[in-house]
Parts: structure tokens; C-alpha cells; sequence
């Protein structure tokens, strides 16, 4: 057999490319974000903080991939959302003013939050369900992978070949697209097994869902905002040290998401959910309470390890969801997701003022109702 030919035949294969083309562009951007803004387009707290909500706008409006749908299809839709998110990558740093980075960061956004719900679907869509927490779980160790591989990439290019940043942005973003490019013309057209619905709904037997949906975006929106805040104002952690946790973050990731799938094979969605809620509960409460840095560090490497079962409520819905509802509702999941995203760090930023382990109780209270919700999740034998 044509090794290159059964390569790009293969549904599987699309996905771990699609999942290994992202990081790619969205690493670099991400990295290097806060040092382009301030360093190059001399922006303040004010508009950092409004380029991250006009970042979010796009995971809102993640719902209105239905009207994408009927024109393209999905597999088509892909391409374009992964072209776009390295369009948007490579445009970054020709366009160091504050309307050109507002500009490009929601071109690369509309790209990436697109892409994720396009990449999600069709992994639910196209990997059978007994496989499919093992896959995610390798989807997610790939992703990891690629990150580290170009957190390190940027550290060469920028610290000893002492490259500049309009070029890193134009590699990273280039190579994105040129992926996008060989993904369109390389892999099969695959046929849709199941005809996706193209009109916007909410299904009264989704529900759970929805709302554990809603939940987990809120707690993870408490621990991007305010954990790695925490480390920097109260510990006083370098960007060294940041970057540092972040790397390992990623190398434990890349490491246990597999096995994380597996977890979920054998014990199933209740209980691997169950066991998720409840040591964030505990984290949660343990972040409030901290008064070492080596705690404040633990607690950090723990919630990004629990968080690896998260693809338990993907495979959840995948078990109940009617096979033509599954990319529908997985754009309304990604905007039910990013709502905490626009009301959460501005509130929740007030009662930091003047408590800042308010917030985390807060945090575990979130996740104590998402634990007891998990008790109305079907027994695994019947999921």
C-alpha cells in the first residue's frame, strides 16, 4: 500500500494534523503577545485588557459555525478557520498599532475558536465512541507536544539567533497556512457520515451538558486569570520562572492526557468527571488558604494535571448526542463556554481587591455545584 496515499485517506491522521497545525501559530502568538504589545506598540493595561476581550468575541460567537455550515463543509471549513488563524499570526507584527493588533488578533481568533469547534466535531463525528477518550487524550498530548517543541524553537530564534519578531510571526503564521494549504489539497474530501443539522437550537435533553459546559469555562477562566496572578503578585515569580511552569505544565500534559483517556475507558464519564470536580474543589480551597510558594507552584501543576479528564464531558455528549446535532452543539458549547469569559475576570477582579481568596472559594463553590451536578450523569454501562 502507498504509504502516502493511505496517509492522506485517513480521517485519524487529519486530526492529529489539524491538532499539531494549531500550536504552531496560537503558541507564538500567545508568547509572545504580552512582550509585542508593550515593547513594540507601547500599550497600556487598558488596552491589553480590551485586545483579550476582543480575543474572546469570536469563542461567544462560536454558535454561528451553523451559518458557516451552510456553505462550506465542514472539513472545508476547517481548512479555512486554520488558514485564517495563521493569516492573523503572520499579519501580527507588520501592524504594531493599536487598531491593526485589535484587527489581526480577531482574524487570528475567529480562526482559532472556529477551528476548535470544526476539530471537535469532526473528532466526535469520526472516532468511534469506545475509542474516542484514548484519542482526545492523544489529540491533547500532541497539542502539548507541539507546544513545547515551539516554546523552545522561540527561545532559539529569539534569544541566541537574536531574530526579531516581525520574522517569528511571519514563520509561525507561514507555516500554519502552508499546512492548511496542504491539508485541502492532500487529504480526501471525506464523505459526511451523518447529514449535520444547519439551523441553531437548544435540545431540552442537553441540558447537563450545557451547564457543566457553563461551569467548566468558569472555572477555568478563574485559574488562566487569577492562579498565575497570584504567583506573580503575591510570590513574586519572574517571567523566567513563568515560563518555566508553563513548560513544565505543558511536558506533564503532553505526558499524562493520554492516560487520562484511558481513565475514562475504563471507569467511564461519571466517575472520571466526579473525580475531576472534587480535587478542584479541594484545589480551590487549598489556593485560598496558601501561604508558601512551593504550595502556590503544587497547586498550579495539579489543576493542569486534573484538567486533562475535561475531555470526559466531550465524550459524554458524544454517548447521548443525536450523531446530526454533534457540530451544532458543539459551536453553542463553545459559546456557552466563553461567557464567563466576559462577566467573570472584570467581577471577580473587584473582590480581588479585597480578598483575594474570596475569588478561589468562589472558584470552589463553582466546582462543588458542577461535582453534585455529575450525580445526575448516567452510570457508565448505560451512557
Amino acid at each position: 500500500m502507498n504509504i502516502k496515499a493511505s496517509f492522506f485517506a485517513s480521517r485519524e491522521q487529519l486530526l492529529y494534523l489539524l491538532a499539531a497545525a494549531v500550536p504552531i501559530a496560537f503558541t507564538a502568538w500567545n508568547a509572545l503577545l504580552n512582550n509585542f504589545v508593550v515593547e513594540v506598540a507601547g500599550f497600556n493595561g487598558e488596552k491589553i485588557g480590551l485586545l483579550q476581550s476582543i480575543r474572546e468575541i469570536p469563542g461567544l460567537l462560536a454558535f454561528s459555525i451553523v451559518f458557516i455550515l451552510m456553505i462550506f463543509r465542514q472539513q472545508t471549513a476547517a481548512y479555512v478557520s486554520l488558514f485564517l488563524l495563521g493569516l492573523g499570526t503572520l499579519l501580527t507584527g507588520f501592524f504594531p498599532s493599536t487598531i491593526g493588533l485589535y484587527a489581526t488578533t480577531l482574524l487570528m481568533s475567529v480562526g482559532f475558536h472556529y477551528l476548535e469547534t470544526l476539530h471537535s466535531s469532526l473528532s466526535l463525528q469520526w472516532i468511534q465512541k469506545e475509542q474516542a477518550p484514548s484519542f482526545l487524550g492523544k489529540l491533547s498530548a500532541l497539542r502539548s507536544f507541539m507546544a513545547l517543541f515551539i516554546l523552545g524553537l522561540l527561545y532559539i530564534m529569539m534569544q541566541i539567533l537574536n531574530i526579531g519578531y516581525i520574522a517569528v510571526y511571519v514563520f509561525s503564521g507561514g507555516v500554519t497556512m502552508l499546512l492548511a494549504v496542504i491539508a485541502w489539497m492532500g487529504f480526501e474530501h471525506f464523505k459526511d457520515d451523518v447529514v449535520q443539522e444547519t439551523r441553531l437550537f437548544l435540545r431540552k435533553e442537553y441540558w447537563l451538558f450545557y451547564i457543566l459546559t457553563f461551569l467548566a469555562g468558569a472555572r477555568r477562566q478563574i485559574v488562566v486569570v487569577f492562579a498565575g496572578f497570584l504567583l506573580v503578585e503575591k510570590f513574586h515569580f519572574s517571567v523566567e520562572n513563568m515560563l518555566l511552569l508553563l513548560i513544565a505544565n505543558t511536558i506533564i500534559n503532553m505526558i499524562c492526557a493520554p492516560y487520562a483517556g484511558k481513565l475514562i475507558e475504563r471507569f467511564g464519564e461519571n466517575l472520571s468527571l466526579k473525580l475531576e470536580y472534587i480535587c478542584i474543589v479541594l484545589i480551590f480551597i487549598l489556593y485560598g488558604l496558601v501561604q508558601s510558594q512551593i504550595m502556590a507552584v503544587t497547586l498550579y501543576i495539579l489543576d493542569n494535571l486534573f484538567y486533562t479528564i475535561a475531555i470526559a464531558l466531550k465524550t459524554y455528549f458524544q454517548k447521548i448526542a443525536d450523531p446530526k446535532d454533534i457540530s451544532v452543539t458543539s459551536g453553542v458549547a463553545s459559546a456557552i463556554n466563553h461567557i464567563s469569559a466576559v462577566f467573570l475576570p472584570f467581577t471577580l477582579g473587584i473582590i480581588w481587591i479585597y480578598s483575594t481568596s474570596a475569588v478561589f472559594f468562589i472558584g470552589a463553590a463553582i466546582a462543588m455545584v458542577a461535582f453534585l451536578l455529575t450525580f445526575l450523569l448516567p452510570k457508565k454501562e448505560s451512557v
